[in-house]
């Protein structure tokens, strides 16, 4: 059997994230007959079709998933043999692809500024989504580095804690619960309408966790698919919720919403970086990883780029 082209397994590799052959010639800057006739040179050398139309999406077969699996391991290994030459090189560059979950985007985008600032030819891509579909993202080898407040763990996987996570309730300024000056137990916050995440997020889960903990079970009013949303509808005042302190310090909503004084609060865990074991050393990962170790709780302290110590470099 001939060997299929790099050009190909990236095309094919391009398609089956996409889902379309149209998507896929624009995202690689072809036309889109040369991507048909690399795919059909492709099913040739294979001798089996890749994929299925359904709708207007293309979902692979099962000889499409054994090529993608392959795909995958090969061009994950071309750029990690381009990174480490590189380095070898002195030349500091490189692709940096980063997976967070919705509760992580306040203030993820600020640490990648900032690193970009002291890497400015690393060319890097932050993909935001919700847990479930960040861990099939992971499963699928998409990404290089993942945020989470609830990390997976497998024998493949690396989990390092960055950064403080506090889970802190708050309400509307015009709550009842907001101008309480003695401490508010658990039990009673559960008995105003609660807001929460949806069902796999990992906000929610640490909260049940808690709560269960307690001997409280929490009856929802409404669940929402982002940390934005409970914001929003904690600031009409329509219930109360549980929330990363981090979240906070980039509210849209400063003088809207309290923070609750409840004893049991705030639940203190870790944001945490996620990453395959074997890309521990690459440079461009390394080099975040190092970054997040030094700076992470700084930046978020800094109220200006200019008087962290990061954007000087560390000097």
């Amino acid at each position: 059997m001939r060997q299929p082209t790099v050009r190909q397994l990236q095309v094919f590799e391009r398609i089956a994230r996409s889902q379309n052959f149209s998507q896929a010639a624009r995202e690689l800057h072809l036309t889109q007959p040369t991507v048909s006739m690399q795919m059909a040179q492709l099913q040739e050398l294979v001798g089996s079709p890749l994929f299925y139309p359904l709708g207007k999406r293309m979902h692979l077969t099962e000889a499409g998933e054994v090529v993608l699996h392959t795909a995958r391991t090969v061009l994950d290994s071309l750029e990690a043999m381009h990174a480490r030459l590189q380095a070898l090189n002195g030349l500091e560059g490189g692709r940096l692809r980063l997976g967070v979950v919705t509760s992580a985007k306040f203030f993820v985008p600020r640490i990648l500024g900032y690193f970009l600032k002291q890497h400015p030819a690393i060319e890097p891509s932050l993909t935001v989504t919700q847990r479930e579909v960040m861990l099939q993202r992971m499963r699928d080898n998409l990404d290089d580095l993942y945020i989470f407040s609830v990390p997976p763990h497998g024998p493949d996987i690396a989990v390092e804690a960055f950064l403080p996570n506090e889970l802190v309730a708050i309400a509307a300024r015009t709550h009842p619960l907001a101008t309480r000056k003695r401490k508010i137990s658990l039990e009673e916050l559960c008995e105003y309408p609660f807001l929460q995440r949806e069902s796999g997020s990992g906000t929610r889960t640490t909260i049940e966790r808690h709560l269960q903990q307690q001997g409280i079970r929490l009856r929802p009013r409404m669940e929402l698919g982002s940390n934005f949303a409970i914001e929003q509808a904690v600031a009409t005042g329509i219930g109360v919720s549980i929330v990363s302190r981090t979240m906070l310090q980039t509210s849209h909503f400063g003088d809207e919403i309290r923070v609750l004084n409840v004893r049991g609060l705030p639940i203190r865990g870790h944001w945490y970086l996620v990453y395959l074991k074997p890309k521990a050393e690459l440079p461009v990962i390394r080099q975040f990883r190092e970054f997040l170790r030094e700076f992470g709780p700084a930046l978020l302290e800094a109220k200006h780029p200019s008087s962290s110590a990061a954007m000087r470099g560390g000097k």
